[in-house]
């Protein structure tokens, strides 16, 4: 209650045309060593370019859900004035519960669009991040049959990305009616990242009704398979 509280305060506070973007993110055991390491800098890098934007900075909200064991929320919708040092740390273990970290993910889009409405804010339709090195261990049917649903209404945005040779691409794909999924090229995260708030840039500039070019250079990060 607070934390919602808080959240209709500042929508008060900042009535500006919001872009909310979440990532839902792979943190199962198979992420542990460089893999995690990489992505942490990847969201850190995000983070801060977002942050010292003076366009984006008051629109963009980020949303951070895990997949590793559980999903987990690892912060909830909010814009990017906090510290540096408030971005969350994470950490990798256990399996791939990726259709719980998508319904989580779907679940706090949907609750933070009826907070804008409630309070008068316009909004862009969500975009999700979608980035796993595996397969799922749960079930995925009814994430899947959402995130489908939304997309094919306009109501969403889906970025599949997999990541090192492992990444099950199929099934990226049926979370993404309308964009094929990429592999990262070794290495590449924090480009994808840096791709990734160049994106959002661009939107955060754009009218709520328009569907603006993202960048190019795609390929210096990742390729289609």
């Amino acid at each position: 209650m607070k934390e919602m509280m808080l959240h209709q305060e500042e929508l008060a506070e900042n009535p500006t045309t919001r872009v909310p973007v979440g990532l839902c993110l792979d943190t199962s055991g198979s992420m542990d060593g460089e893999p995690i390491q990489e992505l942490n800098e990847g969201v850190r890098i995000l983070c801060e370019e977002i942050r010292n934007d003076l366009i984006a900075n008051p629109s963009v909200e980020i949303c951070i859900v895990t997949f590793g064991n559980q999903a987990m929320k690892m912060s909830d919708f909010c814009r990017l004035h906090e510290k540096p040092e408030n971005i969350p740390l994470l950490t990798a273990s256990g399996m791939t519960p990726m259709g719980a970290g998508v319904d989580m993910s779907l679940d706090l889009c949907e609750r933070r669009k009826n907070e804008y409405a409630a309070n008068g804010v316009d909004y862009y339709q969500p975009w999700l991040v979608l980035m796993t090195d595996g397969f799922p261990t749960d079930n995925i049917e009814v994430a899947v049959s959402r995130t489908n649903q939304l997309v094919l209404n306009g109501k969403l945005t889906v970025f599949p990305i997999g990541f090192g040779p492992t990444a099950d691409l199929n099934t990226l794909a049926r979370f993404s009616p309308k964009r094929q999924p990429m592999r990262l090229k070794d290495g590449k995260m924090k480009d994808f990242f840096e791709w990734l708030s160049k994106s959002i840039q661009v939107v955060s500039r754009s009218n709520p009704s328009q569907n603006p070019n993202l960048p190019g250079g795609v390929g210096g990060w990742g390729q289609l398979i």
